[in-house]
């Protein structure tokens, strides 16, 4: 798959607003019918454009109130402490996402706890315990103005 269709963004603009709706409805949505609707999100699936299907939970009512980006800068760029920190970081579930930036820090993160507590024994039972980390920086999030999951197709 080379180039999405206009087709293909209908029917992708669609999935991600409802990804439980049916095909039938999604073929009619999507000015399609349901037979071609199926062929072309099959097709769309085994190219990974469609990576997955997830729930979107609502941390708050999930138990998950405390809420941070961190910033990370590592004392060098040791490909060893890189790998380790990479390694270890995917396997956290506290950590939603993980993004390798420019600028002062080498990695920020997203993370989400059951409150301030937990977030300091993420902090001291494992981010401070992983090799290579020079400095940590860590900035509340007060409030979620604005967190989307679907691309602009």
């Amino acid at each position: 798959m080379n180039q999405l269709t206009d087709s293909d963004r209908r029917l992708l603009t669609v999935l991600q607003t409802d990804s439980r709706i049916s095909n039938q409805e999604l073929a009619e949505r999507a000015g399609m019918s349901a037979s071609a609707c199926w062929r072309r999100v099959r097709a769309l699936e085994e190219a990974g454009i469609i990576a997955a299907y997830p729930v979107v939970l609502d941390a708050e009512k999930a138990g998950l109130s405390f809420s941070a980006i961190v910033h990370i800068t590592l004392t060098r760029h040791d490909a060893s402490h890189v790998e380790t920190f990479i390694a270890r970081i995917v396997e956290r579930p506290e950590v939603l996402e993980c993004l390798a930036t420019t600028g002062e820090a080498d990695y920020h993160l997203r993370v989400v706890c059951r409150d301030k507590d937990a977030y300091n024994a993420f902090l001291d039972t494992f981010l401070f315990r992983l090799p290579g980390i020079a400095h940590v920086r860590t900035n509340l999030v007060l409030k979620e103005v604005k967190l989307e999951t679907r691309l602009p197709v």
